[in-house]
């Protein structure tokens, strides 16, 4: 048995209070770079203080830093609902929504933060990328622009912005923007490759042509670039050269669907039917989307006097884009063949629709943009 002094001193030991981890406990582990303990300081802090604002968005940036993302957005939006002034909060709430690929929630975020600071750089750049991220490109040109020209050495975010500018469809800029790029790498395929697709946007096929196959040159095995350049070469009638192209892209992959339909168009092009129909059957095989597959395959379906198949076929490229009048001719033709002259001449009178709207598009003047905000 202990002596009594020895009882003494061990009942004063453990009565002894117990005091809880602090602030500066955590902090002294982050310094260390120890995030998980510091997260569980963090955790006791809370569970002393329930109502402790700065100690959940301390939470949250130590959670982050172990890549715990959702977690740390739940501990941010603790922090915001606890006190939605606590400064630097909304813009760690947008990362964290913006890592995890949430791109509409860091929109809100981001443009709460530049609400309050419109000259904040960061969060205005982060909430170009997260446009860009949720396709809406114009919004990303809004924002990306000015963050391009403060920082004109950044490439990865230039080529953003030159992307959403294609994305838009507002090929000037994009064409101005990938010229800027290549200036910074010339041998930057990938540049080349959307310079390409910006300056067939403006219908220079010629000259996109001339960069893919700049793009050709420097990185020849780059995913559906022969594609592309064959694409170009079949809209210039070069079908010899297309056919060259899609047969490289086929060499890489396949299964390429889109250059099997091309293959087929440029075969069906030479009368070889035969050869034409095997290769759109095995585009749409491997694709169910490829209109030109379905739109060429109605049309050796039905010299082929097999209209059940041509109508089934031509359905499907109008269902995939009911604007184009090729297919509404084509079908008319087929119900024509079938006896079905109601439905024929409903489909003629689609077509000659379709080409006055074409047509007018041409002569009307373009609309004057809006005012910038």
């Amino acid at each position: 048995m202990l002596p009594n002094t020895w009882k003494l001193a061990l009942i004063f030991l453990f009565a002894l209070p117990v005091f809880p981890q602090s602030p500066r406990d955590a902090l002294s582990l982050e310094q260390q770079g120890k995030f998980a303990e510091a997260a569980e300081v963090w955790r006791k802090v809370i569970a002393a203080n329930p109502r402790d604002a700065a100690a959940f968005a301390s939470l949250g940036v130590d959670l982050s830093r172990q890549q715990k993302h959702a977690d740390a957005v739940s501990a941010y939006r603790k922090a915001l609902a606890l006190n939605p002034k606590l400064t630097g909060i909304q813009l760690n709430l947008g990362l964290g929504e913006f890592k995890q690929g949430h791109f509409q929630s860091a929109i809100a975020s981001f443009s709460k933060v530049l609400v309050d600071d419109p000259q904040n750089a960061q969060a205005r750049t982060l909430l170009g990328m997260s446009c860009y991220g949720a396709r809406r490109f114009t919004q990303a040109i809004k924002y990306l622009r000015p963050a391009a020209e403060a920082d004109p050495g950044n490439t990865q975010l230039r080529q953003v912005l030159a992307q959403s500018c294609l994305e838009a469809k507002d090929y000037s800029c994009a064409l101005d923007e990938f010229k800027t790029i290549l200036q910074q790498n010339p041998d930057s395929s990938a540049a080349h490759i959307l310079l390409g697709q910006a300056l067939g946007g403006l219908d220079k096929t010629d000259d996109a042509a001339s960069e893919f196959e700049a793009a050709a040159r420097i990185s020849p095995r780059e995913p559906d670039l022969h594609f592309g350049l064959g694409y170009l070469y079949w809209k210039l009638h070069r079908y010899d050269d297309a056919a060259r192209e899609f047969e490289a892209e086929l060499a890489a992959d396949p299964n390429h669907a889109q250059a099997l339909a091309y293959l087929g168009d440029i075969a069906l092009k030479n009368n070889d039917t035969e050869k034409a129909a095997s290769l759109l059957e095995k585009s749409i095989q491997q694709k169910k989307d490829v209109r030109i597959a379905y739109l060429d395959l109605g049309a050796v379906r039905m010299d082929q006097k097999q209209y059940s198949a041509a109508l089934k076929a031509l359905q499907r490229a109008v269902e995939l884009d009911p604007t184009q009048p090729d297919a509404h001719y084509r079908l008319g033709r087929v119900y024509r063949a079938l006896g079905s002259s109601e439905e024929a001449e409903r489909e003629f009178i689609k077509t000659r629709t379709l080409h006055q709207k074409a047509d007018a598009a041409v002569v009307l003047p373009r609309p004057v943009p809006a005012p910038p905000e």
